[in-house]
């Protein structure tokens, strides 16, 4: 099993905490530093046995780490790499969990100094709750974290940085960053869209006046909890990987648009052919 002498993470919320939580837990880790902006979360991540210590400045908290974990919104990790690259202890490896690859990898990489390692990762797990009081340890327990090394990533790093995962109880494939972008921009990227402008839509539509939403029951709020999610989160993911997220929702107009023309036409037998074949495919996923 994999063991490292000091984990820094760089914002402590669900993602981080729960990793926090776990490799604690595992005995994967001897000394867990929390990094953040937000000193209230920081302190009640120590009196929840998730930190060891916390720290305002980056470049301290890294100080001496062998494992740096950068759990910070996606558009803001390069800078965070950046700030904290000087800083690094030889042997040092960063990884991150943010959900859009290719741009966070192509950033981070020219910024390590000789001797330190950036692998990055991406966790597909999550709640519609933040900060470290929503972590738990068992968040990422069957679940899959993609590690998308490139031709430059060191093999021992990448060999440690699946073992953590592992170690987290995680499925992990690795994927080109490229690749990944595509996966997740269909099966997490869209469904939030898709979710965001449905609550935005149902919310705006005001034919009869009232609030629509208030007689939302559980299949609405069931298919729109992820809309609960964090707006800043998603406007940076929305940003950094806008090409992959346009070209699944388009690939999705187009099946929306399909199943308008069978409900205009009154299609009984397309309807149901259509709704069969979705039905199929969502329970073999289960």
């Amino acid at each position: 099993m994999v063991h490292f002498k000091k984990m820094a993470v760089i914002g402590v919320g669900l993602i981080g905490g729960s990793l926090a939580r776990v490799l604690r837990e595992k005995g994967a880790v001897d000394e867990v530093v929390g990094v953040g902006r937000g000193e209230a979360n920081l302190k009640r991540g120590v009196e929840l046995g998730v930190l060891d210590s916390y720290t305002t400045d980056a470049r301290e908290g890294v100080a001496g780490a062998d494992l740096v974990f950068v759990a910070t919104p996606v558009c803001t990790i390069p800078k965070v790499v950046a700030e904290i690259a000087p800083y690094l202890a030889p042997g040092c490896i960063v990884t991150d969990g943010g959900s859009v690859k290719e741009t966070v990898v192509t950033a981070c990489e020219p910024l390590m100094p000789e001797g330190t390692f950036f692998v990055g990762g991406h966790p597909i797990a999550g709640t519609e709750h933040s900060g470290v009081e929503a972590s738990f340890s068992t968040l990422y327990v069957g679940r899959r974290c993609i590690v998308t090394p490139t031709a430059n990533t060191d093999p021992a790093a990448l060999e440690k940085v699946v073992g953590l995962w592992k170690v987290a109880g995680s499925n992990v494939p690795l994927m080109d960053p490229v690749q990944h972008d595509l996966v997740v921009a269909a099966i997490s990227h869209l469904p939030h869209m898709v979710a965001y402008s449905l609550v935005n839509a149902v919310d705006g539509y005001d034919r009869f006046g009232g609030d629509l939403l208030s007689f939302s029951a559980g299949g609405f709020r069931d298919f729109t909890r992820i809309a609960s999610s964090d707006p800043v989160m998603w406007r940076d993911i929305a940003l950094t990987n806008r090409e992959a997220i346009l070209e699944m929702m388009d690939f999705f107009s187009v099946y929306l648009e399909k199943l308008r023309t069978l409900v205009a036409e009154g299609d009984a037998g397309g309807l149901q052919a259509f709704f069969l074949n979705s039905k199929q495919k969502r329970d073999a996923i289960l």
